[in-house]
């Protein structure tokens, strides 16, 4: 039986390769969500104006990786502490942000929040340098366009990648060495 959630902490191109390197994780979608536009372009999600957030859908075997390690790992793979923004990248596009499909998920998500509020030593808040990560009812999700679907693995001599991505991989892949691909 797999599961799914839909996560949102900056660019999705390093969300989806971090996901990527877990086993257990049967598949990672990028796309948009939480906004109003119906049918949303990239170009339209950079303006800021169409309220979506750069997110993955990530679908996995809980029987082989835990809930609760995706929702860590995901916690470990961003700074849920940037508001709006994670690195150079800004607007509320690249928010941070887990949206639930139902009340048990929210439950979890809200757990994990809990949980990156001690390791990030940092309260749940509202404001920069607090645990900023909001949790959000899923609505639509489209999928983003297809030269942005495993990006990394498409593209891994690009700049963003070698500068962005790989580090985050890699911290990933060091803090849950033992789901490592």
């Amino acid at each position: 039986m797999t599961e799914t959630f839909v996560v949102a902490g900056g660019c999705f191109w390093c969300l989806d390769a971090a996901y990527r390197a877990l086993r257990g994780v049967e598949s990672v979608v990028s796309g948009y969500t939480g906004g109003q536009r119906p049918h949303p372009t990239y170009e339209q999600v950079c303006t800021g104006a169409t309220g979506h957030a750069e997110a993955v859908k990530i679908s996995f075997d809980p029987e082989v990786i835990a809930p609760d390690v995706i929702l860590d790992a995901f916690f470990t793979m961003h700074d849920p502490r940037q508001l709006n923004h994670q690195g150079a990248d800004r607007g509320t596009q690249y928010r941070s942000a887990m949206f639930y499909a139902d009340e048990e998920q929210k439950a979890l998500f809200a757990a994990a929040r809990e949980r990156a509020a001690e390791i990030w030593d940092a309260p749940i808040g509202e404001e920069e340098g607090t645990i900023v990560t909001r949790l959000e009812s899923l609505g639509e999700f489209y999928d983003a366009e297809d030269y942005h679907q495993d990006f990394f693995a498409k593209n891994p001599t690009q700049g963003y990648c070698l500068a962005v991505a790989v580090p985050k991989v890699n911290k990933v892949r060091a803090r849950f060495a033992e789901y490592a691909v």
